[in-house]
């Protein structure tokens, strides 16, 4: 790639870039989680922010409260608009699941789905049971439940993988409707 002469490292822009984003770098951060934002979140929320005010040429603004102020306030809308999104796809997940629920488990408030899982369960080989028994019963992370059955982390994760896989389609085939 080549590099136009204003984007060559140690330019005058480059410069004014890097020193517009050590200037507020920290205190957008902090403002984004004095509004509640997560830390990841607001690692996010505050590049964009850059992005954005790197291209609506705030560096170059002599204003240094006024650029940040400008930030700090795209910040805030870029963070508004995650938590919309976020709220937006877990109310479609809360509907969908209540959907599904009048659909498949209304009718005998989950016993047939319960009994189902009953039956599967006891179906499944002792290692298996043992692995979702650590898994959901006890809490227990992969590193604790690949030392108790002796295999790899990874070798946990395909496994929960496919005994869930298992598991719903035991259940869809044995639940009494």
């Amino acid at each position: 790639m080549v590099l136009s002469p204003s984007t060559r490292p140690g330019t005058a822009d480059e410069v004014l870039i890097e020193d517009f984003v050590r200037r507020h770098q920290r205190g957008l951060w902090r403002a984004l989680r004095a509004m509640g934002c997560p830390a990841a979140d607001a690692e996010d929320c505050a590049q964009d922010a850059f992005v954005l005010g790197l291209e609506r040429g705030w560096h170059l603004d002599t204003d240094a409260a006024a650029a940040g102020r400008s930030l700090r306030t795209a910040a805030r809308f870029l963070w508004l608009r995650r938590r919309r999104d976020a709220s937006r796809r877990e109310r479609r997940l809360i509907e969908r699941a209540a959907a599904d629920w009048e659909r498949d488990s209304a009718h005998d408030d989950g016993d047939g789905w319960l009994a189902a899982l009953e039956r599967c369960l006891a179906g499944l080989p002792e290692r298996s049971r043992r692995a979702l028994e650590l898994r959901y019963r006890d809490d227990a992370g992969r590193e604790l439940i690949a030392r108790e059955l002796g295999i790899g982390e990874h070798g946990v994760r395909s496994l929960l993988q496919r005994l869930r896989a298992a598991l719903r389609s035991c259940i869809e085939r044995r639940r009494v409707r």
